[in-house]
């Protein structure tokens, strides 16, 4: 386990270290006397378990460190988290959002996986002129020709994924993909990262295939039946699946011994949790990008030990990038001394930040992508496992420069 050195005292070290600024006396100008975080997710289907509730409590754990660090300082005293569940629908997401920013109040909303879902968050958050973190969908769409000036996006995106596995997995042999994805617009977004990555490692896509979403069924037959009978037969499946879609089709590929058969697997999308449902010996030796590892350092594991004391589970990188989120919000208005919306965006767009989940971190003013360093990772095997939870390896890091793609032209803020 990598040891950092921890540069600033015990309470800085939970809180974040970076992109603070300068805090005023407290007694700010708060919109309503108070703070409102919406958290907007699936709480109960596919993406229940990797984000969900579990997101409210990391987001609790992040106003206790706010609270912590400025005591009667605090310009936020009365801070207040609502939560609801969009169910992964756009429709849905849509009136929830308004709902949180008009009847509850909410200054930001967090969260929201499910690209299509996402769209529409940051359709309101323009509208309303209120502000919107995204953490858990990754359509480029939303720092592309979907960017608007409240929203910024957070923890990944498809081409953060692809540059890491797909390049990777193509380099190390694997050079024809047969690719199975979820047919909304995250998938779509993730299948056309990948087969990008893929052909510019000098591999090829020699079949691709849209599976409905949400698959009610949970089977994957077709498409695994299909794979070892392409022809070409394609060296390794690309799956784009997540949550518990993830967790059924590789439960099925390996009834079907795909890897036996002479296909590998290759995860577009992987969460600690997808791990923790399959075991480690179901996923051995796959390898996946990764934006955060509760493992990695002392840093992530002190957070880790705090969330697993709350909730029983260690935390995937949406949890700590929706705690990492709502408390650079909290830094940002602790500055400023207000929650005005208009004043957050200015004083968030261009900085620097370091925090347990943003490694060598900025918050780019071009199209608010947030970009930071991720991982590759392999998963080990169950014998590898030495303690619970601690499933992967960090293969290496990879720079925050090259995770993630130049700002787009699309995007006009």
């Amino acid at each position: 386990m990598r040891k950092i050195a921890l540069l600033c005292g015990v309470a800085l070290v939970a809180a974040g270290c970076g992109g603070g600024g300068p805090s005023t006396s407290g007694g700010g100008k708060l919109s309503d006397d108070k703070v409102v975080f919406g958290v907007l997710n699936d709480q109960s289907g596919v993406y229940a378990q990797l984000s969900g509730k579990n997101s409210i409590k990391a987001v609790e754990l992040a106003i206790a460190d706010y609270k912590a660090k400025y005591g009667d300082k605090a310009v936020a005293k009365n801070i207040v988290v609502e939560a609801a569940d969009h169910q992964n629908k756009p429709d849905v997401a849509n009136a929830k959002a308004a709902e949180l920013y008009d009847r509850k109040a909410v200054d930001a909303i967090l969260d929201v996986p499910t690209s299509s879902a996402a769209l529409k968050v940051a359709d309101v958050a323009k509208e309303k002129k209120k502000l919107y973190f995204n953490i858990t969908a990754a359509t480029m769409d939303l720092t592309g020709k979907s960017c608007n000036k409240y929203t910024f996006h957070y923890a990944y995106d498809t081409y953060m994924l692809a540059n890491g596995t797909g390049k990777t997995v193509t380099d190390q042999g694997a050079k024809s993909w047969y690719l199975v994805y979820p047919d909304y617009l995250f998938g779509q977004d993730m299948t056309a990262s990948f087969e990008a990555a893929v052909t510019k490692a000098g591999g090829k896509v020699v079949a691709k295939d849209p599976a409905p979403f949400p698959n009610a069924s949970g089977d994957f037959s077709t498409y695994l039946l299909k794979a070892p009978n392409l022809n070409p037969k394609p060296d390794v499946l690309g799956t784009m699946q997540a949550g518990a879609e993830l967790v059924a089709l590789v439960k099925q590929y390996n009834e079907f011994k795909l890897r036996e058969k002479g296909v590998g697997l290759a995860v577009g999308l992987m969460f600690l949790t997808d791990i923790h449902s399959l075991t480690p010996d179901a996923l051995a030796g796959t390898t996946y990008t990764d934006a955060w590892y509760w493992n990695y350092d002392l840093r992530n594991r002190e957070f880790a030990d705090r969330f697993f004391q709350a909730t029983g589970t260690r935390p995937t990188f949406a949890h700590a990038a929706n705690y990492s989120a709502a408390l650079q919000y909290l830094e940002a208005v602790q500055a400023n001394g207000t929650d005005d919306a208009d004043t957050i965006v200015k004083y968030l767009e261009g900085r620097t930040v370091e925090d347990v989940f943003l490694r060598s971190g900025k918050i780019r003013a071009e199209d608010h992508r947030v970009v930071h360093d991720a991982y590759l990772a392999k998963v080990r095997s169950s014998k590898e496992v030495k303690e619970p939870w601690d499933y992967v390896d960090v293969l290496k890091t990879i720079p925050a420069a090259d995770a993630f793609r130049a700002p787009s032209a699309d995007c006009k803020l």
